[in-house]
């Protein structure tokens, strides 16, 4: 399997064809393609182990079309460390889809630490998708560090497309200043002996800073979920909300921690939180119609992770 195999996998060979769609693909340390559009600037350095990747929007600079990053592994067994600095300029507008694909993994480790600075009135939007192997053998671990600006605007989503989950552990910490807004979301089903860890922190430090927490986790076998959410409001006006939902089937274990802190006496945060099982009404509802409970519980899970 090579990564042209891995790309037609994450259905996006046909994009990274395309002359004025923006991508960079690379294979476990290396990289196999890169294009790049006007307003757009990607620079890539191999050192001791580690991929740097420094991503450059231009003040003003409007990508119209998603920039595609494709993180790869073909081999079964292989370590890929990425360390990632994202500059938006002043009202700059981007969205990204990352694909993450390890379809054979038995021993991989996939690690991200990332540095992301949204400026003045601009716009990051980050769709995280992730392929991995039925086996479990892969243990993922991404954090970031973002700062928003006045008026800037930073939204991520981080869905598990295919395959067992393996560890995972996402670590996140924001800080939203005047008038932006930061929103992520986050959708895992685990399997087996899944191992999911979500720790995201929101700071929203500046006047109308505004800011949303969502997770939404399944867990069925021996499988075991720990999600930590947290937003601390310290500006007037600055408005939040945590929101944690997990199903629970067979043997599996899940947590969850909202946390909401208000230190002043015009912002106003709010959480919302659940565990349980699959819904019983919506249960019979669906085998009422002629689905078995199995089939019936898989449709209401994927609606919660939809």
């Amino acid at each position: 399997m090579d990564m042209n195999n891995l790309l037609e996998m994450a259905g996006v060979n046909g994009a990274l064809q395309d002359p004025d769609t923006a991508h960079l693909a690379i294979d476990v340390h290396r990289v196999m393609s890169k294009n790049l559009v006007p307003g757009l600037q990607v620079e890539t350095e191999e050192a001791e182990g580690v991929i740097r990747v420094r991503i450059r929007v231009e003040e003003g600079a409007h990508i119209h079309r998603p920039v595609h990053l494709c993180f790869g592994i073909t081999h079964q067994q292989a370590q890929q460390l990425i360390d990632m600095d994202v500059e938006v300029g002043r009202k700059a507008r981007i969205e990204v889809l990352s694909h993450c694909i390890f379809p054979r993994a038995t021993d991989v480790r996939h690690q991200m630490q990332a540095r992301i600075h949204v400026g003045e009135d601009a716009s990051y939007r980050y769709l995280e998708k992730h392929i991995h192997s039925d086996r479990g053998g892969l243990a993922v671990y991404p954090s970031a560090q973002v700062e928003l600006e006045r008026g800037a605007r930073f939204s991520t989503d981080f869905e598990l497309v295919r395959g067992r989950v393996g560890t995972l552990a996402i670590d996140y910490v924001l800080t939203g200043r005047y008038h932006s807004i930061l929103e992520m979301v986050s959708r895992v089903n685990g399997r087996g002996d899944d191992d999911i860890s979500i720790r995201e922190v929101g700071y929203l430090v500046g006047e109308h800073a505004r800011g949303a927490l969502t997770s939404r986790v399944a867990v069925r076998d021996r499988a075991q979920a720990q999600v930590y959410n947290k937003l601390r409001a310290t500006a007037p006006h600055a408005r939040g909300h945590v929101d944690c939902k997990e199903i629970i089937q067979d043997d599996g274990k899940a947590t969850a921690i909202p946390i909401v802190e208000v230190v002043h006496p015009l912002a106003h945060v709010t959480h919302e939180a659940a565990i349980g099982s699959v819904d019983t009404k919506q249960l019979e509802t669906l085998m009422a119609r002629g689905l078995d409970e199995d089939q019936a519980t898989e449709l209401i899970i994927e609606g919660l992770l939809s």
